[in-house]
């Protein structure tokens, strides 16, 4: 059975910084990552990993977050740095094979 458990969500002043966790098993995904999504809008790439550790980020992400592989390959990490309200949204941690987790809340307040 494969799940993907999501930590790490919460508010945050506009300014701080929060990291995200995603911890899978039942499966060795090749690629995890991040998304995210506000209410009205498409689902947007935070940013992806792969096995081997080559990311890529969103527009958004880009310079801001840095994400990450625990050495065993079923964790992922994403560290959020300089967040804005334009950060509010709820993230997703997409695993491929393709799975998605429940959705973690960040609300970055002004």
């Amino acid at each position: 059975q494969v799940q993907l458990v999501e930590s790490g969500g919460g508010l945050v002043q506009a300014g701080g910084s929060l990291r995200l966790t995603c911890a899978a098993s039942g499966i060795s995904p090749s690629i995890m990552g991040w998304y995210r999504q506000v209410p009205g809008k498409q689902r947007e790439l935070v940013a992806i990993i792969s096995v081997a550790g080559s990311a890529n980020y969103g527009v958004a992400a880009k310079g801001r977050f840095t994400i990450s592989r625990g050495s065993a390959g079923n964790t992922v990490y994403l560290q959020m740095n300089r967040l804005t309200p334009e950060d509010t949204a709820v993230y997703y941690c997409h695993v491929v094979p393709v799975y998605w987790g429940q959705g973690t809340q960040v609300t970055v307040s002004s």
